[in-house]
């Protein structure tokens, strides 16, 4: 090693020992970080001290709860059994127990929403307005004990389940002891609130009594008395005309009852149920965007506060955690979701699932989705508000983006290509809801749609489908090209001679290209817009009842590998056209080289397109067929203007005007040649040495 390299190591040395100095912390960054570590590790321990408590506790509560809802004598919510049992473990709000189990209807203009008191949740949420492909009301959210549950701490370390605790109802401040239905006045809210009151007696230590306000309570025994002024309520908020409900979770004078705590945990489930028609030979299988359509657009999503929004897999079973805020979470169908945001944002989301329980053999059922999420508490104060709205509705994009919360990013718009979701967000979807204003039948607003996109891309078109006319007039010239350069080495005077002949026919075949790839954004956007487009749902046209699922003329008897159960008339349709416009471009090539095995690949194209699309929507086979339909007219237009003397014509004043002058080349042209030049000369080498 010479001195220059030592001095070169030694140097390299120092610089890096100057950088480690350079980013060491500081003693006091150094102390904070100790403060932190010792901190987290004092949280972790407490959590999972909490988490082995919570998770027996949990066990025994799911087994009290299971028993109330199958014996018959704890069913009565007057008996004292049923009292008893919602009594067990549930700490300082086991005063709690004796209230009624009450179911609280309410009904707007839009949607009927179910109540139950036992929780304080929503069981139940039905859209008026909309029906299943089987003509049954259209649950958004379907019955189940465990839909809501906020767990946390009392003050005597035992674990609250909500879900647990029968709650005091009031609807509109008046309370409610029995079943019943409530209206929204027109221009007037009505709120439903759920009270959980804490007990009348505080638990000492020692395990002996005490009172509030004078009032005596028991812990074993007789119910106890509650004290009225310190409760956690669950506010539900309804509007006359809205799919939204306010929804707040308010802890009242609390403090000395909670466990001192700065997070929370909410969980929140619902099992998806079918509202569209599906290819029931797909059933129990992985989900495909071609068999299963509902089921492949069946997925929850979430938004980080500084991100936009994220999903789990589409159409299948998935689980996710996320250690940072996030601002919503959706159950999101084909085309209706539920949506739980928080104005504040969660603190994470400790546990995201989509699931599929493969015991279940009802046809209507879908899949399950749960989230468990972290919610802040200042355990510091007598008054904490998580302010919460919940949505219950359809995916309809104006009606997601007025909302300003970023949900219109649940719709399959091709937001991983910002060409594409420009195309969908400015173009497709404003110029579908204008032509919507006219009230005409959505199969003619597709054909109309179809024919305007046709309009826009036609100049974009224009070079290739002028390139394939010429061609076939000059199918004797470049048969004579090929027959005069048949050798390999030749391939650059042949190439020359093709080029100069199309120049000289005024057309150029890269041209054709770039126009090619510029309307791919589009025709993806399409491919994306109509099967999630709720406005075609249940839309009628010809023989079609649902633009929105796929029309079948003839259901089968038997399923066929990869193309299903039934028989679509409208992919028939665009099979057939597909065929023709293959046939028609195929002859209009014959004369140019084409790759080995290009031509069976093409002939084979409309088949595979016939059995992917048999179970795709029909507005979708529409759009294709008549998108097919107006390609050919126009290639069979333009076939018709440059006719074989006009092109000939053209090249005879081309050649005429071309006489003693030099022929200029591009420079990509020039090299181009260039490189073949090379080529060639390497070949010529090659061979030599051998």
């Amino acid at each position: 090693m010479d001195k220059k390299s030592i001095i070169g190591l030694v140097l390299i040395f120092l610089i890096f020992l100057g950088y480690m100095f350079w980013i060491r912390p500081s003693d006091e960054e150094i102390a904070a970080r100790r403060r932190q570590d010792s901190i987290n590790y004092v949280e972790r321990l407490r959590a999972d001290s909490l988490a082995r408590a919570e998770m027996e506790q949990k066990r025994l509560q799911d087994s009290l709860y299971q028993l109330a809802l199958t014996d018959s004598a704890l069913l009565d919510s007057n008996s004292a059994a049923f009292a008893a049992a919602h009594r067990l473990n549930m700490g300082n709000f086991s005063a709690n127990g004796s209230n009624p189990r009450v179911h609280v209807k309410v009904q707007n203009k839009v949607l009927c929403v179910d109540l139950q008191s036992l929780g304080a949740s929503v069981q139940q949420v039905v859209l008026d307005e909309y029906q299943t492909f089987d003509n049954m009301p259209l649950e958004v959210i379907t019955p189940n004990a465990n839909n809501l549950d906020l767990v946390f701490v009392d003050s005597h370390n035992d674990v609250i389940n909500t879900k647990m605790i029968p709650f005091a109802t009031y609807c509109n401040g008046v309370l409610v002891t029995e079943d019943g239905d409530f209206t929204v006045s027109e221009n007037d809210s009505l709120t439903v609130s759920f009270r959980a009151y804490v007990n009348g007696e505080r638990r000492m230590e020692n395990g002996e009594q005490g009172t509030v306000n004078g009032e005596q309570g028991t812990v074993n025994g007789e119910p106890e008395t509650v004290n009225e002024d310190a409760y956690l309520e669950f506010r539900y908020v309804f509007y006359p005309d809205s799919y939204e409900i306010d929804f707040d979770v308010n802890f009242h004078n609390v403090k000395d009852y909670v466990s001192v705590t700065p997070n929370l945990t909410l969980t929140w489930k619902n099992r998806m149920n079918r509202q569209e028609q599906f290819d029931r030979s797909q059933k129990g299988k992985n989900a495909s965007r071609n068999k299963d359509s509902e089921r492949f657009y069946t997925t929850l999503y979430y938004k980080n506060v500084e991100d936009n929004a994220d999903c789990l897999k589409d159409g299948r079973d998935d689980e996710r955690q996320i250690t940072t805020p996030i601002d919503w979470v959706a159950y999101k169908q084909q085309f209706f979701c539920a949506i739980l945001m928080s104005e504040g944002g969660f603190r994470n989301a400790q546990h995201l699932q989509v699931s599929t329980d493969r015991a279940v053999k009802d046809d209507s059922y879908l899949c399950d989705m749960s989230s468990t999420l972290g919610c802040d508490y200042d355990a510091t104060s007598d008054e904490y508000k998580m302010d919460m709205r919940l949505y219950y509705g359809p995916n309809k994009y104006r009606l997601l983006r007025t909302m300003d919360r970023g949900f219109e990013r649940i719709l399959p718009l091709g937001w991983g290509f910002f060409l594409t979701q420009w195309v969908s967000r400015f173009a497709i979807i404003p110029v579908f809801n204008f032509l919507e204003g006219f009230g005409w039948n959505y199969g003619v607003i597709i054909i109309v749609l179809t024919i305007l996109l046709k309009l826009v891309l036609t100049p974009l078109m224009w070079n290739s489908y002028k390139t394939g006319a010429v061609m076939r007039h000059l199918k004797p010239e470049m048969e004579a090209i090929n027959k005069k350069f048949p050798k390999q080495e030749q391939a650059m005077q042949k190439q020359q001679a093709m080029t100069a002949l199309q120049k000289k026919a005024g057309i150029n075949p890269m041209a054709g290209c770039l126009p090619m790839l510029l309307q791919l954004p589009i025709l993806y956007a399409m491919f994306r817009f109509y099967p999630a487009s709720i406005e075609l749902r249940q839309k009628p046209f010809l023989w079609c009842d649902d633009l929105s699922s796929y029309d079948s003329i003839l259901d089968l008897p038997f399923n066929i590998p990869l193309y299903g159960d039934h028989i679509s008339l409208f992919c028939l349709l665009m099979f057939a056209m597909q065929f023709l416009y293959t046939v028609y471009t195929m002859k209009q090539q014959q004369s140019q080289a084409t790759m080995p095995g290009m031509k069976f690949l093409m002939y084979s194209m409309p088949f595979v397109m016939l059995f992917i699309f048999n179970s795709q929507s029909a507005a979708l086979n529409i759009y294709y067929f008549f998108n097919l339909l107006l390609s050919m007219a126009l290639m069979f237009g333009i076939r018709a203007l440059l006719t074989e003397d006009r092109v000939r014509a053209r090249m005879a004043k081309a050649e005429l005007a071309g006489k003693g002058k030099p022929q200029k080349k591009s420079k990509f042209q020039q090299r181009l040649e260039e490189m073949q030049r090379m080529s060639e000369e390497m070949q010529k080498q090659q061979q030599r040495r051998k």
